[in-house]
């Protein structure tokens, strides 16, 4: 498959890659422009994840902590026994279900909670994200054994660092890397019927901004010059998690990789990691290749399973594309 048709297979609406800092493709299709804004979807995890590491290097949230320490409310849920380190890493031990094919799975409950439109009358169901994290109950195997992806502990973790710093998670973004990495555009933030916002998926935004997170995180914290977190907060999530934990989820398409603090990380011998979204939304950082790649889609699974095979293979030929084009100058 060329390149050109990989997009189309995968309904890209907008592909963005950047080397060395430099943007070397862009391309719109579908819905998007480049002044439109995109669904995130689950990368918003990763910036999640990426202020909770932050918060652990500067010495302000001890991983190793009860969630419940954190958070009195949790108490009797699946996450007051769980350490935050769990909790970023997803190895928590939850009943809850997050098959989006099947209609009767615990992520429809759970988004029933999280609408921000009136609840209907006589409707006892939890109202808002964090009420519904309190009627959690804990699996039967132990935190920390299993990865197990649940956007629940994200939501968990926007908690946790509401709790911890006094703002949410919105505010702290902003303040820590929105305005100051030099986006062109506002992010928005989807919240629910108590303004509580979405950490597990609401960031919309456009392209080339996801493509100066990317840039970041290449960059170890560093963009315009500016330090905006310390280096060590990209080495601890490049370093990967429990790959042992990992492999037990049997994801086929990323054997060998592991999820820490929110980041997915390939383990290749490129050193790449990503943040990832449902439907085929991607920021693929390649460390090797000095490469960014960024993408947004409408793919029409929700799986980025069946978007892997062709999108994987992908950003590693172009990796190789530009490692050869760096050897020839």
């Amino acid at each position: 498959m060329t390149w050109k048709a990989s997009l189309s297979a995968n309904y890209t609406d907008g592909m963005l890659i950047l080397h060395k800092g430099q943007i070397v493709y862009e391309t719109y299709s579908g819905c998007l422009n480049e002044r439109g804004k995109h669904a995130a979807m689950s990368m918003t995890k990763s910036l999640t994840g990426l202020l909770a590491e932050i918060l652990v290097v500067e010495g302000k949230l001890d991983p190793a902590a009860k969630v419940d320490t954190i958070i009195p409310e949790l108490k009797n849920s699946a996450f007051g026994s769980a350490t935050v380190r769990q909790v970023m890493d997803m190895t928590t031990s939850l009943k809850y279900s997050e098959d989006y094919a099947d209609p009767n799975a615990d992520i429809w409950v759970y988004s029933k909670a999280a609408s921000p439109f009136p609840k209907p009358s006589g409707d006892k169901g939890p109202n808002g994200y964090f009420e519904y994290l309190q009627t959690l109950k804990k699996d039967t195997i132990n935190h920390g054994e299993v990865f197990g992806y649940k956007t629940v502990n994200s939501d968990t973790l926007g908690w946790i660092i509401s709790k911890v710093t006094g703002k949410d998670m919105t505010s702290l973004l902003s303040e820590r890397i929105w305005m100051k990495m030099g986006a062109e555009q506002d992010g928005y933030m989807t919240v629910d019927a108590k303004g509580v916002p979405f950490a597990g998926g609401g960031i919309s935004a456009g392209l080339r901004d996801m493509g100066r997170i990317g840039q970041l995180m290449l960059n170890g914290g560093k963009i315009n010059g500016q330090q905006l977190f310390p280096n060590k907060v990209v080495e601890n999530i490049q370093a990967g998690g429990d790959k042992k934990a990992f492999a037990a989820a049997g994801y086929k398409t990323l054997e060998g990789g592991s999820y820490h603090s929110m980041w997915w990380v390939m383990h290749n011998q490129y050193g790449a990691f990503a943040a990832r979204g449902v439907h085929g939304q991607t920021i693929y950082v390649d460390p090797t290749a000095e490469m960014v790649i960024v993408r947004f889609s409408s793919f029409p699974s929700a799986a980025n399973s069946k978007i892997d095979p062709t999108s994987l293979p992908a950003y590693q030929a172009v990796a190789k594309y530009l490692l050869n084009k760096d050897r020839e100058k």
